[in-house]
């Protein structure tokens, strides 16, 4: 499978007034030219701010699929959309959610990345978009992006293919990893694959809570 790479997007921490007080966030991203060096936490010029709930080996690339954007413009029609609206740094073509695997390998210009999880949005995502159900409606999509490890460093451009070239070994989807989350997917075969697969943060800890229940 391959894909390509539309746009690169970085972006440095910044102070956004939120009622009466200020927020640090870094959801304020925007497309850069050239070849960008790919780090172990990062993109060149990329830089997260709170390593809590961002970035870290696990969350150091951030991929949208261009795909969704048709989908947010007839759900937002008025606002303007464009490339790292969502925060991503990678905007990409030729794959989604439910055909990108956890653990699976992609060769993105030269580095190296792997797949290690959804996107749970937060708060910024409201912020960057203005709108207090952002955050909702970005949840209730099953849109959620998907989120990179950097196994090997490199540089990458806008316009490079993403070919895969090692697959999850346990097949389960990024997508299938939000339905078990969210309840619509129930089958006890794919929880038993999510639970042995590479997946990153806290998801497999919900998992086995919400299905203990």
């Amino acid at each position: 499978m391959t894909g390509r790479i539309l746009s690169v997007n970085v972006g440095q921490p910044r102070q956004v007034e939120v009622g009466n007080s200020l927020v640090l966030t870094s959801i304020f991203k925007s497309p850069v030219e050239g070849r960008l060096a790919v780090r172990p936490h990062n993109i060149e010029g990329d830089r997260q701010s709170d390593l809590t709930v961002h970035g870290g080996p696990n969350k150091a690339v951030y991929c949208y699929p261009h795909e969704h954007y048709e989908y947010w413009r007839q759900q937002l029609p008025n606002m303007d959309l464009p490339y790292a609206v969502f925060g991503e740094n990678l905007t990409t073509e030729g794959f989604t959610e439910d055909i990108v695997y956890i653990g699976d390998r992609f060769r993105v210009g030269s580095a190296m990345l792997q797949v290690t999880q959804p996107r749970m949005p937060c708060f910024k995502l409201a912020i960057r978009f203005g709108r207090a159900d952002m955050v909702k409606l970005f949840w209730n999509s099953g849109r959620p992006g998907i989120y990179f490890s950097i196994v090997e460093e490199g540089d990458l451009a806008a316009g490079d293919e993403i070919e895969r070239v090692a697959e999850g070994r346990e097949r389960v989807s990024v997508g299938d990893v939000v339905r078990l989350y969210r309840g619509d997917e129930t089958n006890p075969d794919i929880l038993a694959r999510a639970l042995r697969s590479p997946l990153s943060g806290s998801w497999k800890e919900e998992l086995q809570e919400r299905f203990a229940e």
